[in-house]
């Protein structure tokens, strides 16, 4: 049986921050230490990031607006002001739902078979925010989906999320032929940014913005000419250390990021082995895999960008070309890290690219809190 992903769409808030910008307020704080300023000139130098995008209207202002009141940053002053949690998630539920909505609905334009009423699963995929009734919900209610979908939310799993999203509508259209699934993952990641002078933290701020991907997953028959992947396999692995280097806790003032710099050194070294599985059902990939050649058979890499570091790292151990990187490096350019929805953004580069054509393979990897590497290997079709 054959499942395949259609209608990749991607959507970002309109406030655009530029990364010098963004350096030059996170820098300038007056309550930082001198230390910490220069690891904010440092990290958000070395990001690979020229710009974000957040729906934090009051990050992008470089003048006060008269009569509006400030939650996170007064242009006026140029302080950035430390809310607390509720009116974080607050703001979450409102932006949201918008989001989500826009790219579910971004999905089901971007591609010809299915409409509104075919849809019978909902898969919606956040950690940056939390509310009932769920995006789910919202998502069924304002696409005008039929009354008995069947919704489901993947919450606060990390930056890896749309790959078990995925994972899990392929199971779904596995036991039901004629399901199809609206996966929509939405991450609001500076509604969690502030000033700090803990090393993590500053990493963090240096590299998180906002996004929406969305996608229809089905295995009913789709025309020849419709692009997207056929989703061939999926394997899930924890690396054996790195567990308390990357987490996501609810604090009192927003979700608290723990990244720490051994991130990137744990992960290359336990990559290759983390997607052996994904390789192993098809000898000529696994043997590639162990004489380091998986570049040279596999050649598009969706590799979740998050940071220049990790994607240094993961180029070294699985010896790929600068090509291979290109897409994750280019989201991360503009884009920056938005958790979960990034490597929907790198896969939609790949599909985009002239570079990209029908039958070739793509391997998707992404990384989370555990430390987790979710990985994914895909068909293209229809470019």
């Amino acid at each position: 049986m054959t499942v395949t992903l259609t209608g990749l769409a991607t959507v970002v808030p309109p406030t655009v921050l530029h990364q010098d910008e963004v350096r030059e307020v996170f820098g300038s704080q007056p309550e930082l230490s001198r230390l910490a300023k220069r690891l904010v000139s440092t990290s958000f130098g070395v990001s690979g990031i020229e710009r974000r995008y957040t729906v934090l209207t009051e990050l992008g202002e470089r003048t006060a607006q008269p009569g509006v009141e400030r939650v996170f940053y007064d242009a006026e002053s140029g302080l950035l002001m430390s809310p607390g949690t509720k009116a974080r998630n607050d703001i979450y539920a409102r932006e949201a739902s918008r989001l989500y909505v826009d790219a579910g609905r971004a999905a089901l334009a971007n591609q010809e078979e299915f409409s509104a009423e075919d849809v019978t699963h909902v898969i919606t995929v956040s950690c940056t925010g939390f509310y009932a009734p769920g995006p789910d919900f919202v998502v069924a209610r304002d696409l005008g989906l039929p009354a008995d979908v069947q919704r489901f939310h993947l919450g606060f799993m990390g930056c890896y999320a749309s790959l078990p999203a995925l994972r899990l509508a392929t199971q779904l259209c596995q036991a039901d032929p004629e399901a199809v699934v609206l996966v929509v993952s939405v991450e609001l990641c500076t509604l969690h940014l502030r000033t700090s002078d803990d090393p993590d933290t500053i990493i963090a701020t240096s590299l998180f913005g906002d996004g929406a991907g969305a996608a229809l997953v089905s295995a009913r028959p789709i025309p020849s000419h419709e692009p997207g992947f056929e989703l061939d396999r999926f394997a899930s692995r924890v690396a054996p250390e790195g567990e308390s280097d990357m987490a996501w806790r609810i604090g009192d003032h927003g979700f608290e990021m723990v990244l720490s710099n051994m991130v990137p050194a744990i992960l290359g070294q336990h990559v290759t082995g983390a997607v052996r599985p994904l390789f192993a059902p098809e000898p000529d990939l696994a043997r590639a895999l162990d004489e380091q050649r998986a570049g040279e058979v596999i050649p598009h890499w969706a590799i979740h960008p998050g940071g220049r570091s990790i994607l240094d790292k993961v180029e070294s151990a699985l010896e790929l070309s600068e090509a291979q990187l290109l897409p994750a490096r280019a989201t991360l350019r503009d884009f920056g890290n938005m958790s979960s929805a990034t490597v929907l953004f790198v896969l939609r580069h790949i599909l985009d690219s002239p570079a990209a054509s029908a039958g070739e393979r793509v391997a998707a990897m992404a990384f989370g809190p555990g430390l987790t590497v979710e990985s994914a290997l895909m068909t293209i079709r229809g470019s």
